[in-house]
């Protein structure tokens, strides 16, 4: 998927600001009465004296010391948790992990391991890893064997209710954005159905959705849960609307939150989306403003979607007389207008000389194939076939694609697809109107 691999990109960026505003926290196990006891004098001075040293590099050193030493101890677990928390506290990532990894083996419920674990591979991934796609996996592993466990994690000592509560909500908002974002890998999928694309998409937006609120300014988790939103998927289904809408909120939202050279690209896919759902760039900068005055998304926040092709065809009806229109406006009419619109127009027509500039996509000595509007001379498609009372000379028929003028007088038209009949059909030398291109055509989302 193009979008991924363009957050994956932007992730590099992303790293640090992601990791301040999600990092797990640290910590080590406070002391318990029901803590395991050494008996061996030699094995608790050496634990102790790691776990005393006030230099980060120096408890490493011990603490690595005492786990090769005393490899089956009793403090075994609290051996590695610390020494995990100190590798995180001198940002030796790759250290951090190799220990959590540990850890985990020996004691497969630590949620600070599997917090931990979950964090960097995600973040590895979006980063731009070789790997990236074995380290969704993994991370999405060790987030759900975390939220498994969550469960049976236990209030350490000294905590408050309130900052327990908080660690474990903020340990579940890791567990989901690793999930979520390896569900939204999965469904890009080109292998994968339509109905699987779906189910990934909607768990992606349902894991994404908390900690994307709960941490608004985490590009890393707000850019995936856009995309989760906005990516459709089946590409001739058109997105629910209810979607759409959220999805331009985070888009819009993760625009403004994007690392600095990175935010009008983000911008620009937004504003691209938005105007698709809604017809036009009108109003893009309020919803713009509102993502950057508000880090949530306001109550009741709406976008209203384009006109109907029926609804945009009458308008054009009401602004300007059938005589006035030029030939892609007559066409966008009787094409997609309602059947009084298109009597409307096609009565104020019928009969009446009409002088044109059009190319040749094939010719008969009493008949033309031409395509009058811009849009299907650009794809050699025609849309009016002219009619002659009397045989063409050979030497004035035009030449397959050339342009040219003629007259004639509309006499019928199927709507889709969409062909006028014109009669007494004459080659102009004077110059005819230029054709015009056919007016957008926006299709009402639809909901799924």
């Amino acid at each position: 998927m193009k979008k991924i691999l363009v957050m994956v990109v932007l992730g590099v960026a992303a790293l640090a600001s992601a990791q301040d505003a999600a990092q797990p926290a640290q910590g080590q196990p406070a002391a318990s009465s029901s803590a395991p006891v050494i008996k061996d004098p030699a094995e608790y001075n050496a634990y102790v004296g790691a776990v005393q040293q006030k230099d980060p590099a120096a408890k490493v050193s011990g603490l690595e010391a005492f786990l090769t030493q005393y490899p089956n101890s009793v403090m075994k677990n609290q051996a590695l948790e610390i020494l995990m928390g100190t590798y995180q506290q001198t940002g030796n990532q790759q250290k951090t992990m190799d220990t959590a990894i540990k850890l985990v083996t020996a004691d497969p419920c630590n949620v600070r391991a599997l917090t931990l674990l979950a964090y960097f591979d995600r973040m590895r991934a979006q980063g731009g890893d070789p790997a990236a796609k074995q380290l969704l996996g993994d991370g999405k592993k060790y987030a759900q064997q975390g939220l498994d466990c969550l469960p049976k994690f236990t209030k350490p000592e000294g905590t408050s209710d309130a900052d327990f509560q908080k660690m474990k909500d903020q340990m579940t908002g890791i567990f989901d954005s690793a999930i979520g974002v390896a569900d939204l890998t999965d469904a890009s999928d080109p292998q994968a159905t339509p109905d699987t694309k779906k189910k990934d998409y909607d768990i992606a937006i349902q894991d994404l959705k908390v900690p994307a609120d709960a941490n608004p300014t985490d590009f890393s988790v707000v850019y995936p849960l856009a995309l989760a939103y906005l990516t459709p998927p089946d590409p001739k289904t058109p997105l629910d609307p209810a979607n759409a809408v959220n999805g331009i909120w985070y888009a819009a939202r993760a625009s403004v939150v994007a690392p600095p050279q990175a935010q009008a690209q983000i911008e620009k896919y937004a504003r691209g989306q938005y105007r698709k759902y809604h017809g036009s760039e009108d109003g893009w900068p309020d919803v713009l403003s509102q993502a950057k005055a508000n880090p949530a998304q306001p109550a009741g926040f709406k976008i209203a979607p384009a006109p109907s092709p029926a609804d945009q065809a009458h308008a054009m009806v009401g602004a300007t007389a059938p005589e006035k229109m030029d030939f892609a406006t007559w066409e966008f009419v009787l094409s997609n207008g309602s059947q009084a619109d298109q009597d409307t127009v096609w009565n104020a027509i019928k009969g009446k000389a009409v002088q044109m500039n059009g190319s040749v996509i094939s010719t008969t000595p009493t008949e033309f194939q031409i395509a009058g509007s811009s849009d299907d001379i650009d794809a050699k498609k025609a849309d009016i076939t002219l009619k002659f009372d009397d045989a063409v000379p050979v030497k004035l028929i035009p030449k397959d694609n050339a342009s040219f003028d003629f007259q004639g007088e509309p006499a019928s038209y199927t709507p889709n697809p969409f062909m006028m009949t014109m009669e007494k059909g004459k080659l102009l030398k004077a110059a005819a109107p230029a054709p015009a291109k056919k007016p957008a055509v926006h299709h009402k989302p639809a909901s799924q």
